[in-house]
């Protein structure tokens, strides 16, 4: 199960880690010409820069707290900031039009639910 719950977190930490750079620091125009992307020009520089900055920190709070040793409560708890993040960019997606991406963001949540599950 110990396993099962690294794998799964480190897959969740590379989607937010890719996620949070492209976001954080791909310029906001190119982000809106590839596909899913449409909803960030509806948005502000800051407020698609700020997801990015705080899918930088997912990504670190689903792996080191539990790698270190420190304070290890915190991969449960960033693994439920990330089911309402994936509930967030589920209804975007849809509004959107993006089902596909919308079933990307479920699938991304249920693993995120299973971290939190089995890490609490």
């Amino acid at each position: 199960m110990n396993t099962a719950l690294w794998i799964a977190a480190a897959l969740l930490a590379v989607v937010a880690l890719t996620g949070g750079v492209t976001k954080a620091f791909v310029p906001q125009v190119k982000l809106a010409a590839h596909p899913g992307g449409a909803w960030t020009g509806e948005r502000s520089a800051g407020f698609v820069k700020t997801l990015g900055v705080l899918e930088l920190l997912a990504a670190a709070g689903l792996i080191l707290p539990a790698a270190l040793g420190v304070a290890p409560i915190l991969v449960p708890v960033t693994a439920a900031c990330w089911v309402l993040l994936m509930i967030g960019a589920m209804t975007t997606h849809l509004r959107h039009g993006e089902a596909k991406f919308a079933a990307l963001n479920l699938a991304y949540l249920a693993v995120a639910v299973f971290v939190a599950w089995g890490r609490a």
